[in-house]
């Protein structure tokens, strides 16, 4: 039946293509694995958001993908706790694999959909889970090291690298000069100040002069 024909036609045809995105990232032919691995990591990344970031995720997602994303979904009982021991025991019983599988086809899947979402909206779905979920989205090779993290050294890490955005964000905007700003503005070098400060406090720079 062609598109002419079938009002639905097209919605079915994106789905197939992020299908076959995801089957072609694990190097298989076989569509029932990669549709199992695609709808365990849109369940499992789901369960660990807000409703708000779950809604934002889902409206990137084409018609019928949306509707395997909202399967089973209960609002009232989100987000599930975001330790990785449970996410991967969650992901590897809903895509069918041991959970030492789903360390790497976790990040394997994310790799297929960071292309098919549109441009930053893996980082701002990766920006609202803890650091350690985030090294096993990405199949970071610190991801079987994090299966059982010390949750002192993340919460430690987590408080490091916002510390260094809110620098990074300071220095950014001192240099963002007006259009009328002369050579001589000083906005430079009191953003630099500032964002050493930032740094300073988490013991993120080696001088304290």
């Amino acid at each position: 039946m062609s598109h002419h024909t079938d009002p639905l036609a097209p919605s079915v045809h994106t789905a197939h293509e992020w299908l076959a995105a995801v089957a072609q990232a694990m190097d298989t032919e076989d569509r029932f694995l990669a549709h199992r691995a695609l709808r365990a990591w849109l369940h499992t990344v789901r369960d660990r958001l807000g409703v708000n970031a779950a809604a934002h995720l889902s409206a990137q997602l084409p018609e019928l993908l949306r509707g395997m994303f909202y399967e089973g979904w209960m609002p009232a009982h989100v987000p599930v706790p975001r330790d990785v021991p449970s996410f991967l025991a969650q992901f590897a019983h809903a895509a069918g694999v041991t959970p030492e599988e789903a360390v790497s086809l976790v990040g394997v899947v994310t790799d297929a959909l960071a292309d098919q979402f549109s441009p930053g909206q893996l980082d701002h779905v990766l920006a609202q889970l803890p650091v350690a979920l985030r090294f096993v989205l990405l199949g970071t090779d610190l991801a079987a090291a994090l299966t059982q993290p010390d949750r002192t050294q993340t919460e430690d890490f987590e408080r490091r690298l916002t510390a260094l955005t809110e620098a990074v964000t300071a220095l950014v905007h001192g240099l963002e000069f007006p259009a009328d700003a002369g050579p001589d503005d000083h906005g430079g070098f009191s953003a630099a100040q500032q964002a050493h400060r930032i740094l300073l406090a988490q013991g993120l720079t080696g001088s304290e002069h």
